[in-house]
């Protein structure tokens, strides 16, 4: 059988985003949805599903990719924490790790995570937004001081000290106009067997993020900022459990580690058409006690499976034209030592070289 062109590949998969806009599916069933007539057709990456729909948008080409601070980040440095004291709020119970919501004097909320994730998720962000696909404002801080946090909390006491300081905190900057309006699901999209989606699962393996449960894709709609123009952003909004292991292990640590993301193996196998990733691979045998937990597990392991070739050298050609100075910024971000900043850089690098080289 013949394998469907791409453009009969997104219109099916528009017509997926009209479904979603209408309602009528179970991912975003209720939601209450109000479709308009996008105001700026020429969103490069978006689905224009119909003339009256909202467009949904994974992937926005980036001119000026060689430009870009990765440093700072999506939020750039206009929107870095302005002091390292903050006012507790909330403790959010989201997720694994120590979460809380915290307001500095300027007004702003930020959501602080504590914990492994800190340092990877904010280098990871960086990379994944330099080329084009959508990632949280995230800053990170060697510590921070917040004022008010109960003197009970369900997860982190040992993190925190008394008088509410805390070290190496990932700060994500929380936007009242950027609304968190459901979750998608990497087999049930408007972008399945696009070059776009391919890309985005080629650079989950570049950055080892195996944690790639679709509770961890977010659906946004920002309304306060007018580049935007798709009131549908698609984003893998959890990249915590990146640059470690290629898989969930229960005896170490499995994000952040430099030692376990040389160790991990990137490409594992190559055909005429395809390549295969080792990321997401299985959990290990220890996490077979959870059976449940292993056995869903397993079933993400497609995602990093008989990818197209032309659609891994794609995103391979777009991360090839960061500089070595840019890659080592999102590391340098992440409050890396300099001698982990040019190890997790160099990895990155030669990822990049056998991308090209397919």
């Amino acid at each position: 059988m013949a394998r469907p062109s791409r453009q009969l590949i997104r219109r099916l998969n528009a017509l997926v985003c009209v479904v979603a806009v209408a309602g009528s599916t179970t991912l975003f069933a209720g939601a209450g949805f109000a479709p308009h007539r996008p105001s700026d057709q020429s969103v490069s990456g978006a689905l224009q599903a119909t003339s009256k729909s909202e467009p949904c948008v994974l992937w926005r080409d980036p001119p000026d990719l060689e430009r870009r601070d990765l440093f700072y980040g999506p939020g750039g440095q206009a929107h870095q924490p302005r002091s390292t004291a903050f006012t507790f709020i909330a403790e959010d119970l989201d997720g694994t790790n120590p979460k809380f919501a915290v307001r500095d004097d300027d007004g702003v909320t930020w959501k602080i995570k504590l914990g492994t994730e800190a340092r990877p998720e904010t280098a990871a962000s960086r990379l994944v937004w330099a080329v084009g696909y959508s990632a949280d404002e995230n800053y990170f801080l060697p510590a921070v001081q917040v004022q008010g946090m109960p003197g009970h909390v369900h997860r982190g006491r040992t993190l925190i000290a008394p008088d509410g300081g805390m070290l190496n905190v990932r700060l994500k900057r929380e936007s009242d106009g950027r609304k968190k309006i459901g979750n998608w699901q990497w087999r049930a999209d408007p972008f399945t067997g696009t070059r776009e989606l391919n890309g985005l699962r080629v650079l989950m393996a570049v950055i080892n993020n195996w944690d790639l449960k679709d509770v961890n894709n977010g659906v946004f709609r920002s309304d306060d900022d007018p580049s935007a123009m798709a009131a549908r952003v698609y984003e893998v909004s959890d990249l915590g459990s990146s640059f470690g292991s290629a898989g969930l292990e229960r005896t170490k640590r499995s994000n952040g580690d430099l030692d376990a993301y040389r160790r991990s193996r990137f490409i594992t196998r190559v055909t005429d058409d395809t390549v295969d990733f080792e990321v997401p691979r299985r959990a290990d045998w220890i996490v077979l006690a959870n059976t449940p937990e292993f056995v869903r597990r397993l079933h993400l392991r497609w995602i990093g499976k008989q990818i197209p070739r032309q659609d891994a050298r794609w995103i391979g050609q777009l991360l090839a034209r960061l500089s070595p100075n840019q890659i080592r910024d999102a590391f340098r971000a992440a409050g890396y030592s300099p001698l982990e900043v040019e190890g997790f850089a160099s990895i990155v690098e030669w990822r990049i070289a056998q991308l090209n080289a397919l």
